[in-house]
């Protein structure tokens, strides 16, 4: 493989690198868990459900709340997705490398 292109493959690995950091940094600052719904009579409640150690906590979502809640679940399976992409970018860059940086 000819230098320009190990070139452009080590930058674009670079910029692999800088993201994965980046999305990392950012879910660490994102709320855990899912919501969940509960039906009572007519009515449903939302519950934030994740976990702490071995129990399961359910807290409650008010309905003004929900659809801040909903971004920030939905920008979190975004955030998760994106990593695994950009994890399988990586590891090309690196086979394309030969496991050199």
């Amino acid at each position: 493989m000819n230098n320009m292109l190990k070139d452009a493959i080590r930058q674009d690995r670079r910029r692999v690198e800088y993201m994965l950091d980046s999305y990392k940094n950012e879910l660490k600052k994102l709320p855990k868990g899912t919501i969940s719904e509960k039906h009572v009579g007519n009515k449903t409640y939302y519950y934030l459900k994740y976990r702490s150690g071995s129990k399961v906590i359910s807290d409650y979502i008010n309905r003004d709340e929900l659809s801040d809640v909903l971004e920030i679940v939905e920008r979190k399976q975004h955030i998760k997705t994106m990593i695994r992409f950009l994890k399988t970018e990586k590891a090309t860059a690196d086979r394309l490398l030969g496991g050199r940086k």
